[in-house]
């Protein structure tokens, strides 16, 4: 049977990667550092955050890019927080914006607001223009839960767009079978994903990519330029930001990817591939 990459036009052996920047409109400085990442840097797509304040911004500033939607339910920052587009009253908490967490999102969303919620997200980023070419979740609210899961499935197969998928092994740990209905469904995935919040890309992207198979793997980034806007909103995590930035734009990296033949792509030809 013929692989996913393959299927793409490229060799069984090819070792092929996605490098996306997640929270493409979250703040301007956001937008700056994954703009220039994709630009300028070794990263290859990204993911707007809709219903987040510097979203029509990212729009006007990247919508020429590979731009997917990171589904949004969550608003992690205690300071800094934004509202679900439809309004609905169980996407909120107490203070009337998003939840802080995912736990919380499961405990008190209903399932008919979350999917109204995912399909404005959508259809908001289609009427500003972006030609979307995948689907992602924040903080994996729509990927780990089975309820939910299958709300990020069926939207994937009714706007024919490719996914983010957890690896195989986790997967296997979750045990409902994300991968075996996105098949079922015709939803098409990478073969492989990895990512490790708090540990420095500019370490672990190289040992990911000394490890790397034949196929599609998807590793995500999540760069923002630093200043007092992102100190403003992220007391705790900023680093990891700045960090994730220095490594879009380390030549070394650069080097190493090209020095192994991995070849860098988007979601677009998986799309593509879905749509032919």
């Amino acid at each position: 049977m013929q692989s996913l990459a393959e299927k793409l036009g490229y060799g069984a052996a090819d070792r092929l990667l996605i490098l996306n920047c997640d929270d493409l409109g979250s703040s301007h400085s956001a937008n700056l550092a994954i703009d220039d990442s994709i630009r300028n840097g070794i990263a290859t797509s990204a993911t707007l955050m809709v219903p987040c304040p510097w979203a029509r911004e990212a729009v006007d500033m990247c919508g020429d890019l590979d731009i997917g939607i990171h589904l949004t339910l969550t608003c992690e920052y205690p300071g800094y927080r934004w509202r679900a587009l439809t309004g609905a009253k169980s996407l909120h908490d107490a203070d009337g914006f998003m939840p802080r967490t995912a736990a919380e999102v499961w405990q008190n969303a209903k399932l008919d607001e979350v999917e109204a919620e995912c399909r404005a997200q959508i259809e908001q980023a289609r009427s500003w223009g972006i030609d979307i070419t995948h689907l992602d979740a924040h903080m994996g609210t729509m990927q780990i839960n089975p309820a939910y899961y299958a709300i990020y499935l069926k939207l994937a197969a009714e706007y024919r767009l490719p996914l983010r998928m957890l690896s195989a092994k986790m997967d296997e740990r979750l045990g409902f079978g994300c991968r075996a209905s996105a098949d079922k469904a015709g939803v098409l995935y990478p073969d492989d994903f990895a990512f490790q919040w708090g540990e420095p890309t500019e370490k672990l992207l190289p040992k990911f990519l000394d490890k790397l198979q034949p196929g599609i793997s998807e590793f995500i980034l999540h760069p923002v330029k630093d200043g007092d806007e992102l100190r403003g909103y992220d007391k705790t995590e900023a680093n990891i930001r700045v960090g994730d930035y220095a490594a879009a734009k380390n030549n070394t990296l650069r080097d190493q990817i090209a020095a192994q033949g991995i070849k860098r792509i988007s979601f677009r030809p998986l799309r593509d591939a879905m749509r032919a």
